[in-house]
C-alpha cells in the first residue's frame, strides 16, 4: 500500500499519544487518535487507563463541534461493543467524522473488521493499513497474546565487557550505572509483568518494582519461578501491595501474604514448566513480560525460542573468567550454528551501552 504523506503524519502523531498510555492500560492495548479537518489538528487524545475513557472520547471531546466533518486518524481499529466504556465506532459516527484512518484492524479474528463495517454502513470513508507496522509494534504485546496466546517476553542483562554479572564472590550490584538502572525502570513500567527465578531472588533479595519516574506507573505483577521452593516468605518480591505469582513444581507447604498466589507447573525435567507459565500469564491478560533473571533462566528462554526481545547493558569494566557467566547454553563447533540476533539499537547509557536485540536464528 502507497501511503499518503499526509495521513502518515497524522497517524505517526496519534502513534505518539498512544505511546503516553504505555505504564498504564493493561490490559488494555495502547490507542491514539488524532482529529483533523481542513488541515488542522482540531482534537487529540489516547487511552490513559483501563476502564477510562477510549482514545477517540478524549479527542472527540477535546475537539467539540469541530469534530463534525473531521477525519479521525486511530492507531486501532475503534471498538464497536459496549464493555467498561461505550463502543467508540458509534461514537465517532454520532460526532459527525466523516473519513477513518487506521493503523491496524482488532487482533481478535472473530471480529477483526467488523468496527470498519460499522463506519463504512453508516458511510464514513475508511481507509486501511496506515503505519501498521509502527502500530503493531506499539502494542506488540497484545498482538503476540491475542494472536500466539502467549505474552511478549523481553530478556534483559546486564554485565561487564567480558560478559561476567558478577564477581567471582558473587558481588553484583552494581555491575550496571545509574542511568541504566533508571532505564530498566522504564523497561518495568511498560511490561505487565517482571519474570525472575529463585536464584535470583536469593542472590539480590531485588523488589522488583517500578520506581523513581516522573510518570504514572501501574506496578507490574511480580512472577517468580522457584523450582525446589526456596524463595522464602520474606522475600522483598512477595511483599508490598503490589501482588505476586510463584510457580512451583511440586506442591508447595509454605505460607506466604494473601498478595501472593501459587500455581504448580511441574515440567518433564523436574522444573517448572515454562510454557505452562507463559499459558498462565496469557489467560491473566499479561501482554509484556519483562525477565530479569541468571544465567540459567535466561538460557532456558533462549534455548526454548522464548524470547522476543533482548536487552543487554554492558558496563566498561572487566570482572575476569572467575565472575559468574551472562548465559549457560550449550556449546558451539562452529560459527554457523551460533544463535544470532538483529541490532535494533545501539547506544551509550549513562557510562555503559545499552544493546536492543532480536532473534534471526533459532537455538537449537
Amino acid at each position: 500500500m502507497i501511503e499518503n504523506p499526509e495521513d502518515a503524519e497524522y497517524m505517526q502523531r496519534a502513534l505518539a499519544l498512544a505511546e503516553r498510555g504505555c505504564n498504564t492500560t493493561w490490559p488494555n492495548p495502547r490507542v491514539g487518535c488524532v482529529l483533523v479537518r481542513e488541515g488542522s489538528v482540531v482534537g487529540e487524545g489516547w487511552h490513559q487507563r483501563c476502564g477510562g475513557a477510549h482514545a477517540e472520547v478524549h479527542a472527540l471531546h477535546d475537539a467539540g463541534e469541530k469534530a463534525r466533518g473531521a477525519t479521525a486518524y486511530v492507531t486501532l481499529e475503534p471498538c464497536a461493543h459496549t464493555g467498561r466504556t461505550p463502543p467508540c465506532a458509534d461514537t465517532l459516527i454520532d460526532a459527525g467524522v466523516t473519513r477513518a484512518v487506521v493503523a491496524v484492524s482488532d487482533p481478535f479474528p472473530a471480529v477483526a473488521g467488523r468496527r470498519l463495517a460499522t463506519l463504512r454502513d453508516a458511510g464514513v470513508e475508511v481507509v486501511e493499513g496506515v503505519c501498521a507496522a509502527a502500530a503493531r509494534e506499539v502494542n506488540r504485546g497484545f498482538f503476540r497474546r491475542i494472536e500466539s496466546g502467549r505474552p511478549w517476553i523481553t530478556l534483559k542483562l546486564a554485565a561487564s565487557l567480558d560478559g561476567r554479572t558478577a564477581t567471582g564472590s558473587g558481588e553484583s550490584q552494581w555491575i550496571s550505572s545509574k542511568q541504566a538502572r533508571r532505564d530498566v525502570h522504564r523497561l518495568r513500567a511498560r511490561c505487565d509483568a517482571i519474570l525472575t527465578g529463585s536464584g535470583t531472588v536469593l542472590a539480590d533479595d531485588p523488589s522488583l518494582t517500578a520506581r523513581d519516574l516522573d510518570e504514572p506507573v501501574l506496578q507490574p505483577l511480580r512472577v517468580v519461578l522457584d523450582t525446589r521452593a526456596r524463595v522464602p516468605p520474606d522475600a522483598r518480591v512477595l511483599g508490598g501491595p503490589q501482588p505476586a505469582l510463584l510457580f512451583a513444581a511440586t506442591a508447595d507447604p509454605r505460607s506466604f501474604a494473601g498478595n501472593v498466589d501459587r500455581v504448580q507447573a511441574p515440567g518433564a525435567d523436574g522444573r517448572v514448566d515454562l510454557a505452562a507459565v507463559f499459558d498462565e500469564l496469557a489467560r491473566r491478560e499479561v501482554n509484556e513480560v519483562l525477565v530479569e533473571s541468571g544465567a540459567e533462566l535466561a538460557g532456558s528462554l533462549l534455548q526454548g525460542g522464548w524470547v522476543d526481545e533482548l536487552i543487554l547493558y554492558l558496563a566498561p569494566s572487566l570482572i575476569g573468567h572467575q565472575g559468574r557467566p551472562l548465559i549457560h547454553l550449550p556449546g558451539r563447533t562452529q560459527l554457523n550454528q551460533c544463535p544470532r540476533f538483529e541490532t535494533l539499537e545501539m547506544s551509550p547509557i549513562g557510562p555503559d551501552f545499552k544493546l536492543r536485540l532480536r532473534p534471526i536464528l533459532p537455538i537449537e
